[in-house]
């Protein structure tokens, strides 16, 4: 039986750490999230092209957010250490692998514009999709440069700093897309391109803000050689990559995979698209929330494993899974009462919001499991393990719930529910093998061993 006792201690520090990243999180899909609901506006087909580019955008941006995963438990351990010349080594070069990394994603984004296409999707959709992914693929830049800064300031404990900025960004962005999507301020309406272009001067703005305040702040002068330019370490690049690719692998394998199923429900129609892309955003929503506690649970791992101290380390990872279930049960229940008034917020299409009314019940089903795993693989980075639940994570989705949705939507006759019976088998997979890969690792610690 569970004593909750022994994990109380732990959840107020844990819980100061995670709200910030969590309302981040939220800030950061909200973006995404604005840009769907004021396009929806406009129409279903507007609304179908929005998923469509993002199949693309999301895929790379994620990937690249998650290589930028590395900085945060390298910088946690050092400061558990107190260590300022390793944060300062890891900031410096996780700047670098943010730039480089962010020309080779815009590069593969504009390539694959074209692709689009090829994949059976409807044409005027794909005719509205590919000039608001162009716009988009600019933004990838100042995303991963912002992402940077922000796994360094809250692998210094400080998790406030980005929340308040990414707040202000969906402001801006807001504003941005009434005027630019609608034509307002003497400015014409360029619908979904407007979209795309609110994003994309929100994203410079928040770039530019987090990085002027940690060069200029107090707090952050002693970390101001992070910002340098030069002296890098072939060794230190490899193991921040050692840490991120896999990181990033991890999103990509999860991410394509509800992609793909995009690209599936494509095959069922402008509606359909249109519905996933509501039932998706909503999911994406009760994501984020849990995804700051993951983050916190990077943060409080790496920290207690600079120390080495694998007891509370382990009642630290359990408090914040606890947090987590508690939480998604509650989006659980959201999501199943409120599956028929949540799709007409985006869309007053009564064809789109019946196909997306069951999608949401089963988000709604998969809340739980999609809450535990993405703690458990939190706690993994922290503990710097990431190459076995990269594995895991594709062979959950990519051999069993991938196949088996496209058998239960084409072939079983389920349709855009079929699809995604096949997410929460997925998703369930994942939760049960990363929490057993954790229980693994902390059985090993326990016993004094290295990871």
């Amino acid at each position: 039986m569970i004593s909750l006792a022994r994990y109380r201690p732990h959840a107020k520090q844990s819980w100061q750490l995670a709200y910030p990243v969590m309302l981040s999180q939220l800030s950061h899909v909200m973006v995404g999230v604005t840009d769907s609901i004021m396009v929806g506006h406009v129409g279903a087909t507007s609304l179908a092209a929005a998923s469509l580019a993002n199949v693309i955008f999301n895929l790379l941006m994620l990937f690249g957010i998650g290589v930028s995963y590395a900085i945060t438990p390298l910088v946690a351990t050092a400061h558990g250490e107190n260590d300022t010349t390793k944060i300062n080594d890891t900031l410096r070069h996780g700047l670098m692998i943010a730039l480089i990394n962010g020309l080779i994603l815009i590069g593969v984004v504009l390539l694959c514009r074209p692709l689009l296409y090829q994949i059976g999707q409807p044409e005027d959709v794909v005719q509205l999709a590919t000039p608001y992914l162009s716009i988009l693929a600019f933004s990838l830049m100042p995303v991963l440069i912002f992402q940077s800064f922000r796994q360094f300031i809250e692998g210094l404990s400080n998790t406030r700093i980005a929340m308040i900025i990414m707040l202000g960004s969906v402001v801006l962005n807001v504003l941005l897309n009434y005027v630019l999507i609608y034509g307002h301020a003497g400015l014409p309406a360029l619908g979904l391109n407007g979209a795309g272009w609110g994003s994309l001067i929100s994203r410079i703005v928040m770039m530019m803000v987090i990085a002027g305040y940690i060069y200029f702040a107090k707090r952050f002068s002693i970390y101001r050689a992070g910002m340098a330019i030069g002296n890098y370490s072939k060794k230190l690049f490899k193991r921040l990559l050692n840490i991120g690719i896999p990181a990033g692998m991890q999103f990509i394998f999860e991410v394509a995979a509800f992609d793909f199923s995009a690209i599936m429900m494509g095959w069922l129609g402008t509606n359909s698209l249109a519905a996933h892309q509501i039932a998706i955003n909503l999911a994406t929503i009760s994501y984020m929330t849990t995804s700051g506690l993951a983050s916190a649970a990077t943060i409080r791992v790496s920290h207690e494993l600079g120390k080495r101290n694998f007891e509370k380390l382990k009642d630290v990872a359990y408090t914040l899974i606890l947090i987590a279930l508690a939480f998604m049960t509650l989006w659980a229940i959201i999501f199943i009462v409120g599956r028929n008034f949540l799709p007409t917020i985006y869309i007053d299409n009564l064809d789109v919001i019946a196909i997306a009314s069951p999608l949401i019940v089963i988000a709604g089903f998969f809340q739980l499991s999609d809450g535990a795993q993405v703690v458990c693989t939190g706690a993994l980075r922290g503990l710097q393990d990431v190459k076995i639940p990269t594995v895991l994570i594709f062979v959950a989705y990519w051999i069993i719930g991938l196949p088996l949705g496209y058998y239960l939507g084409f072939q079983a006759g389920y349709g855009s529910k079929g699809i995604w019976y096949g997410l929460l088998i997925g998703l369930t997979l994942t939760a049960i093998a990363m929490f057993i890969r954790f229980r693994l690792l902390l059985r090993k610690l326990s016993s004094n061993q290295t990871p």
